[in-house]
C-alpha cells in the first residue's frame, strides 16, 4: 500500500485531514488567499495565459480548455462580466465537488476571486444544489470569512479590484448541471436549456458576457497561481495535464475520494482502494458517472484521460468510478439509472421527454423477463433516435449506459427471457452481503 500512494497527487485534497480543515484559519495555514497577490501584480491577461499554459481542462466532465474558455469573453462589451459556478453535482455516482465545498470552500473562493480578477469580473455566483443544504451552509459561511478578512468586497488586498460573491441555492433539478438550463434558474426561470447561439461567452447571465466553470475547475486556479503553470503541466498526460479527484464507490474496500494525476487506470485506483471486495470480481464500471458508456474488466489498464477513455469507447467525465462486481444484474443498474433520467428530464424537447420515458418502459419488461429478443434492437432503436437528437446532452447521456450494456453483456439480457425474470440475487449486490452471511454461519 505504502509504495503505490506516492502515484497519488494531494494538492486540493491535501488539507482535508486537518482539524476544522473548512475555515479560514485552516486554510490560511496552508497558505490559502497567498495566491491573490501574486496574481494582482501579475494582471488579469498574465493570469488567463498561466491557465492556458497550464493545460487545465475543464474538470466538469467535458474537458475543455479553461484558459481557452476565459479567453472568449469579449472585453469590448460594455455590459458586466460574470463568473459562475457549477456547483449542482447530482449526477449519479459523481460525488467529488460536494466533498470538496465541505472540506475546504476556501479553496474554491479563493479560486472564484482569482478567475473573476482574470476575466474582469466584478459579480461572480456560485449555484448550488438545493438538497445540499449543510454544503450550501458552509460555502455561505467561508464567503462570509472572506468578506471579514478582506479578500472580498471592494479594493481587495489595496490593489483596486472590487468583487462580489452570491452563494445561490438551486432548486435541485439535474437539468441546471447544464450550464444554459443553470442560468435560467439563476434568473428565476424554469431550468431548462437555452439554444446556442449566443454562447454564455457572449450573451449568457442576463444577456452579459459570462464564463460557467465547474467547482474542481476554479478550485484548481489558486495552486496554478501560486506554483506557476509548468508546475501543473508537469502532471498527467501529454493533452490531459494536472490532477483530478478520482471517486471510487460501490464494490471496492475503501470507497472514497483518490487524486491522482490524469493517465492513471483503474487497475491502479483498485489497488490504492484496497482491491475489489473480498472474494469477488470487477464485472463492469462506469469511468465517469452513470451518463458515460459502461466499460468492462478487459479496460483495467485504460489510462483515465480524456483521450484515453475516449479510445476506449467512453468518456472521463467527471471521473466517477462506480464499480460493479458479478453479483450486480446489468440490466437492473440501467433500468435504475435510466429511471432517473427519465424523472430528470426538463421535457423541453421530444425526443428526450417521450424517448426517456419508452426506454424505462422496454427495460423495465426486459428486466421482468417479458418480450423478446427483438426489444433489444427496439431498444437500440429507441437510443439511436434520440443520441444527437436531443436539445442536451441528457438526452444523450441517458442511452449511453444502454447501448453500452448490450454491447458488452446482450446474453445477460437475453437470459432475463429465458430465465422468466431476473437470475440475480438483488440482495447479494448489497454493500453487507457477505457481512450477513458470516454472520448467519
Amino acid at each position: 500500500m505504502s509504495g503505490s500512494t506516492d502515484t497519488l497527487t494531494p494538492v486540493l485534497t491535501a488539507g482535508w485531514a486537518d482539524e476544522r480543515s473548512w475555515t479560514l484559519e485552516a486554510y490560511a495555514r496552508r497558505g490559502g488567499y497567498d495566491a491573490l497577490d501574486k496574481a494582482f501584480a501579475m494582471g488579469p491577461d498574465a493570469v488567463i495565459a498561466a491557465v492556458k499554459d497550464s493545460g487545465l481542462r475543464g474538470r466538469g466532465g467535458a474537458g475543455f480548455p479553461t484558459g481557452m474558455k476565459w479567453s472568449f469573453i469579449p472585453q469590448d462589451n460594455p455590459n458586466p462580466k460574470y463568473l459562475v459556478v457549477n456547483a449542482d453535482e447530482s449526477e449519479p455516482g459523481t460525488c467529488k465537488d460536494i466533498p470538496l465545498m465541505m472540506a475546504s470552500p476556501h479553496t474554491l473562493v479563493e479560486g472564484v476571486i482569482l478567475s473573476s480578477f482574470a476575466i474582469r469580473a466584478h459579480t461572480a455566483f456560485i449555484y448550488i444544489r438545493g438538497e445540499v443544504l449543510h454544503v450550501i451552509r458552509r460555502v455561505q459561511a467561508a464567503v462570509a470569512e472572506a468578506y471579514a478578512a478582506g479578500h472580498l468586497g471592494r479594493d481587495i488586498h489595496g490593489s483596486g479590484y472590487d468583487l462580489d460573491v452570491v452563494v445561490h441555492a438551486g432548486a435541485g433539478a439535474y437539468i441546471c448541471g447544464e450550464e444554459t438550463a443553470l442560468l435560467e434558474g439563476l434568473e428565476g426561470r424554469r431550468g431548462q436549456p437555452r439554444l446556442r447561439p449566443p454562447f454564455p461567452a457572449v450573451a449568457g447571465l442576463y444577456a452579459s458576457p459570462t464564463v460557467i466553470n465547474n467547482v474542481e475547475s476554479i478550485s484548481s486556479v489558486p495552486s496554478i497561481i501560486a506554483n506557476g503553470a509548468e508546475w501543473f503541466s508537469s502532471m498527467g498526460t501529454e493533452k490531459s495535464k494536472g490532477f483530478g479527484i478520482f471517486s471510487l464507490s460501490g464494490h471496492v474496500q475503501r470507497p472514497g475520494q483518490y487524486e491522482a494525476p490524469l493517465g492513471i487506470t483503474l487497475r491502479e485506483l483498485i489497488d490504492l482502494a484496497g482491491g475489489i471486495r473480498e472474494g469477488h470480481e470487477l464485472k463492469f464500471w462506469t469511468p465517469g458517472g452513470s451518463s458515460t458508456p459502461l466499460l468492462t474488466a478487459e479496460h483495467l489498464d485504460v489510462p483515465l484521460d480524456f483521450e484515453g477513455v475516449g479510445a476506449a469507447g467512453s468518456m472521463l467525465g467527471t471521473r466517477a468510478l462506480q464499480i460493479f462486481d458479478e453479483t450486480v444484474c446489468v440490466v437492473r443498474a440501467v433500468l435504475r439509472w435510466t429511471e432517473f433520467y427519465k424523472h430528470e428530464s426538463c421535457g423541453k424537447c421530444t425526443p428526450c421527454r417521450e424517448g426517456t420515458w419508452w426506454l424505462v418502459q422496454t427495460l423495465a419488461r426486459l428486466e421482468k423477463g417479458q418480450g423478446s429478443e427483438a426489444d433489444l434492437d427496439l431498444l437500440l432503436d429507441q437510443c439511436d433516435n434520440i443520441l444527437g437528437r436531443s436539445f442536451c446532452a441528457l438526452g444523450d447521456g441517458a442511452t449511453s449506459p444502454i447501448s453500452s450494456s448490450i454491447k458488452y453483456f446482450r446474453e445477460e439480457y437475453l437470459a432475463h427471457l429465458t430465465h422468466g425474470g431476473c437470475p440475480f440475487d438483488p440482495a447479494a449486490s448489497t454493500a453487507w452481503a457477505d457481512r450477513t452471511v458470516g454472520a448467519m454461519a
